[in-house]
């Protein structure tokens, strides 16, 4: 074996490295930008807290109105009710569409391309006055005069269920595509391997295949919940009696259309940060084990060097 030493003397190597002084790097740009994007933004928070035109007054005696909290309930069960039935529907969809019977993948993709095709607008007004259309519910054998269940439409389709049946159903076209890719990104072998161990294919898609399927389904379906939340707003067109459509009815007594507007944006705000936080912990669950699972915002870097100084301080004094 040949012994090939390195010319310079290892104690010079060792003399300079600790000689040497590292210099961060100094990024001047990034500051420059922090500092114009806060100065920015206190302008035009204080532009906003001295507008007059806005009447901080009538905000703040309807922010925690009666009526705005009749509002917040029915949009939060609409948004609730739209989400689980466009899950488990876009669910169903989305198998079919995966199916090799020609007919189950024909109606899945004719559902898609109905629902999704059209806007969403249009279908809740085509649900809310469903009655124009058809006047009584029936159901019984097609083509007979045989008759199990008749009610008016008017009955039973009330604003509010008008309003369920267009998120959801809607919903669930856009909630299949999502669950459809999150089950084609599963490897196809762990399904072959649960085949080979005798289980059916249903069985294999609810215990092997979808729950690995939810690393991809959760992000955007958070997404999707938060989109709903502030699409129930759209329902005020029919008179659902949500957030919106009681904010409306204040401003077309009061003429204060600006201030309710500011109500109905700092109740939406405030519910879409909630809704923030489990889809944040869900992401973090279902991502574990994946490079995106350890990625720190950096919000959460600064505070938590913040908490990390203020502990290694407080160490320091004890001793």
């Amino acid at each position: 074996m040949i012994d090939i030493k390195s010319p310079v003397d290892d104690a010079t190597v060792t003399t300079s490295t600790r000689d040497l002084h590292v210099v961060p790097v100094r990024n001047y740009g990034r500051w420059i930008a922090a500092v114009a994007s806060l100065l920015a933004l206190v302008g035009l928070v204080g532009s906003l807290a001295k507008n007059d035109n806005l009447h901080w007054d009538i905000v703040g005696d309807y922010l925690f109105a009666d009526l705005i909290f009749d509002g917040l309930a029915t949009t939060l069960w609409l948004t609730a009710a739209a989400m689980l039935l466009g899950l488990g529907l876009g669910t169903l969809i989305a198998v079919m569409r995966l199916s090799s019977s020609p007919v189950l993948y024909g109606l899945a993709n004719a559902f898609v391309w109905v629902f999704r095709g059209t806007p969403l607008l249009v279908q809740i007004i085509f649900w809310g006055y469903a009655a124009a259309l058809y006047q009584y519910v029936k159901i019984g054998i097609p083509f007979t005069d045989v008759t199990f269940f008749q009610a008016e439409t008017n009955s039973l389709l009330t604003p509010a269920i008008a309003a369920l049946l267009a998120l959801g159903l809607n919903e669930a076209a856009y909630a299949s595509e999502i669950v459809r890719a999150g089950i084609q990104s599963v490897d196809p072998g762990q399904a072959e391997a649960a085949h080979s161990l005798g289980m059916r294919p249903a069985l294999t898609m609810r215990r092997i295949v979808l729950p690995q399927a939810m690393r991809v389904i959760i992000p955007p379906m958070g997404n999707e919940t938060i989109n709903m939340l502030k699409m129930t707003a759209l329902v005020s067109v029919i008179s659902a009696h949500d957030l919106m459509s009681n904010i409306q009815d204040v401003y077309a007594q009061n003429y204060q259309v600006i201030p309710m507007l500011v109500v109905a944006s700092i109740w939406y705000l405030a519910l879409v940060t909630l809704l923030s936080v489990p889809q944040a912990w869900l992401e973090r669950r279902y991502g574990r084990g994946t490079a995106r699972a350890g990625h720190v915002s950096p919000l959460r870097r600064l505070l938590g060097g913040t908490m990390e100084r203020l502990g290694k301080n407080s160490k320091e004094q004890n001793r």
